[in-house]
């Protein structure tokens, strides 16, 4: 097995991720961008900041367009909130218990944490309210009574948030309680922690997940080939190394992805690394977030790029989710976005 154990000169992940950048005039002055504090909108745009250091080393000194930076760094745009909304992917009204939300036949996500190690300033879940709604509340009582009635659920999500964000034991609670249900044959995980914070893949996860009974597959979210450093290829080497299948789902924006040759970049790095291209989301039209938006038109001929320059299973599905529907749809140029 393969593993990101801690040695003297790596502190452990909840280390990493409580010493995070939480201050975006702190991240910009790292980089070399003291003369863009002035430009941040106050309190963070209501959206508050959080950047582990490890991923702040992979940005680029001094660029202030650099892909990564743009994604977690508050912008004025972030102020207008005419466009846009708060629940962009239908999630309240899918709502079919605390923490549980149901949108597709024969799978049912569980809302596992509120916390993620990354504020990503496009996220679609920045104003969903996660206070009230943690599958894990009550040691997941109402979830795991919920799946046992309901024998057509045979696929569990783990999202959030980001369910790595829990502690291993308390993963291990849920996974011991749904292992009694016989009509659960799936479970994947929804995360960016091996990405943005590659040291969460430790040995006490890696055993959780190899003595796991189901086939599980984790979809990670990576935008940009320069995310993906030795850590996460060591990250995700240690996950495969446990029977876990992995995937990648990314959000197109403006301004950081919208390239074939960045977009065909990511598809390639990601496959190096052992993850399969899966999904390039048209991003959802959340408030707040609006300026990241690349027109449906734009979005298919970038895709059309992809393909004739990829091969098919490098080529991730360009879909947008649509609140109602019956599973993620493809993306038209007839459509618009933004």
């Amino acid at each position: 097995m393969i593993a990101v154990s801690p040695t003297p000169a790596q502190p452990r992940w909840q280390t990493l991720w409580h010493e995070a950048v939480t201050n975006a005039g702190e991240l910009l002055t790292m980089l070399g961008l003291e003369r863009m504090i002035a430009q941040l909108p106050t309190a963070d745009a209501g959206f508050p900041s959080r950047v582990p250091r490890g991923f702040v080393q992979r940005m680029r000194y001094g660029d202030p367009e650099d892909p990564l930076l743009l994604q977690v760094l508050p912008q004025p745009a972030e102020l207008d909130t005419d466009q846009g909304l708060d629940d962009a992917v239908g999630d309240h009204a899918a709502r079919v218990g605390n923490g549980l939300i149901q949108k597709y036949h024969g799978r049912a996500l569980l809302i596992a944490s509120g916390a993620c190690a990354i504020h990503c300033r496009y996220c679609f879940r920045r104003h969903f309210p996660y206070a009230e709604e943690i599958a894990a509340a009550h040691h997941w009582q109402q979830a795991v009574q919920w799946m046992r009635c309901h024998p057509d659920v045979d696929e569990i999500i783990l999202s959030g948030g980001d369910p790595l964000a829990l502690s291993t034991a308390k993963l291990m609670e849920l996974t011991s309680e749904l292992a009694q249900i016989s009509h659960i044959r799936r479970l994947r995980i929804h995360t960016r922690l091996p990405v943005v914070l590659p040291q969460r893949i430790d040995i006490k996860l890696l055993d959780w997940l190899h003595a796991l009974p189901w086939p599980t597959v984790m979809v990670l979210h990576c935008n940009h080939a320069n995310e993906i450093d030795d850590s996460v290829t060591e990250a995700c080497a240690a996950l495969r190394s446990v029977g876990v299948h992995l995937l990648n789902q990314s959000v197109l924006m403006k301004g950081i992805n919208d390239d074939v040759d960045v977009l065909s970049a990511l598809s390639v790095r990601l496959f190096d690394s052992g993850v399969l291209p899966y999904y390039l989301h048209q991003m959802d039209p959340v408030r707040a977030a609006m300026h990241f938006l690349v027109t449906d038109e734009r979005a298919t001929t970038l895709h059309a790029g992809m393909r004739a320059r990829l091969p098919g299973y490098l080529l991730p599905r360009l879909v947008r989710e649509v609140p109602g529907a019956d599973a993620k749809l493809p993306v038209s140029g007839g459509q618009q976005g933004g």
